[in-house]
């Protein structure tokens, strides 16, 4: 009974003290939210992949050239969401809500700087950026547009990114399982009508389904706003607060640099097998796309799991109880054992099936297949 509680008490999101009280209920009561709030993030790769892949290959390879491209802005937003995160919680711990505020809006600005920077370049230079990741003429011609969409638009992904970690820090983990769930809501109805012309809408093809994850993630991240303005949140963003802090912000990127490093090392392995891939062809390009977003949405409920020992991190050293993040840590590591040891079972025995279920082409859905297992036992 109790635990039940403490689940259905962790998704309404109701304030809690973290720096206090037993800390297998305090995991709990984040990782719930955070873990749920990351499934729904995975959901955006799949929903995607799914859809697209009744386009053929060569659309599935423009979503994986393109997503190897986002990686820039992933890196981004995970190595300052790091630093905000971290940066928050402290000032959380140490019960000082206005600092935590200020984290915030420099982290912002810092965000939309960067996505002002690679939305331009993407703008312009989308069909010379796919030729360069190795996409033929028909992949160009086919997909230049949903790339010039998902790069022009990438400010969603950093803010959607660095303002959760601002909640996720905070404690308000709730808050950010909401905001993907109105943006996956909105991605997941708009993405089938733009990308076939069902009903009213227009036939956009793989473009469409750039254009509807785009508007979802714009949502939630109007959302996430709208709650930062609120009055009853742990962060609060008053009108005086919004100005430039070159101060804060040097110690963000401070925080954010190793962070991003490590990041950036996962990442850019990623662009290169994209590559490498990509001289293959159009089949097992788009095999590779569709195991690697199978992975994802396996991968990222651990992160939810991270995530919330972070936070135990950060308010714990805030309100000076270091021990108590250690043992959150080692926690959180324990309860991820388990989770990715099962993820990693069930796709090493039903890695075909699963990929089967997003492409009828047999010399796609073997490489997928081929891909999961090799993937899931590393």
């Amino acid at each position: 009974m109790g635990f039940w509680h403490t689940i259905r008490e962790a998704i309404r999101g109701t304030h809690h003290d973290y720096t206090a009280g037993p800390i297998g209920r305090a995991i709990i009561l984040l990782a719930v939210p955070m873990v749920l709030e990351m499934v729904m993030e995975s959901v955006f790769a799949v929903v995607d992949v799914f859809w697209v892949a009744h386009l053929g290959a060569n659309a599935v390879a423009t979503v994986g050239l393109t997503e190897s491209m986002l990686t820039i802005a992933y890196t981004v937003a995970m190595g300052l969401s790091i630093g905000v995160s971290a940066m928050v919680a402290r000032r959380i711990g140490e019960k000082n809500p206005a600092g935590a505020a200020e984290a915030a809006v420099q982290g912002i600005a810092l965000g939309v700087i960067t996505a002002a920077i690679i939305g331009v370049a993407g703008v312009l230079l989308a069909p010379k950026l796919l030729g360069l990741m190795g996409a033929s003429p028909d992949v160009i011609a086919l997909g230049h547009n949903y790339t010039r969409v998902m790069l022009g638009g990438n400010v969603v992904i950093l803010l959607l990114f660095l303002i959760n970690a601002i909640f996720r820090g905070a404690g308000d983990a709730a808050i950010a399982m909401r905001v993907l769930w109105l943006a996956n809501a909105i991605n997941i109805v708009l993405g089938p009508l733009l990308i076939f012309g069902v009903g009213p809408f227009p036939r956009l093809g793989v473009t469409g389904a750039a254009i509807a994850t785009t508007i979802g993630r714009g949502t939630g991240v109007l959302y996430q706003l709208y709650r930062l303005w609120r009055r009853d949140g742990r962060v609060v963003i008053q009108r005086d607060q919004i100005a430039l802090k070159p101060q804060v912000m040097q110690t963000l990127l401070r925080l954010s640099g190793t962070g991003t490093f490590q990041v950036f090392v996962g990442m850019a392995s990623w662009i290169g097998l994209t590559r490498i891939n990509a001289s293959f062809g159009a089949e097992a390009l788009a095999g590779y796309t569709i195991a690697i977003r199978i992975i994802i949405f396996a991968l990222l409920p651990s992160w939810g799991l991270a995530n919330a020992a972070a936070t135990m991190v950060g308010q714990a050293l805030g309100a000076g109880k270091p021990e108590r993040g250690e043992q959150a840590v080692w926690r959180a590591a324990l309860y991820n054992v388990f989770f990715l040891g099962s993820a990693g079972l069930l796709f090493i025995t039903f890695a075909d099936p699963i990929a089967r279920l997003f492409t009828s082409d047999p010399a796609v859905s073997s490489v997928a297949a081929r891909v999961c297992c090799t993937r899931s036992t590393a």
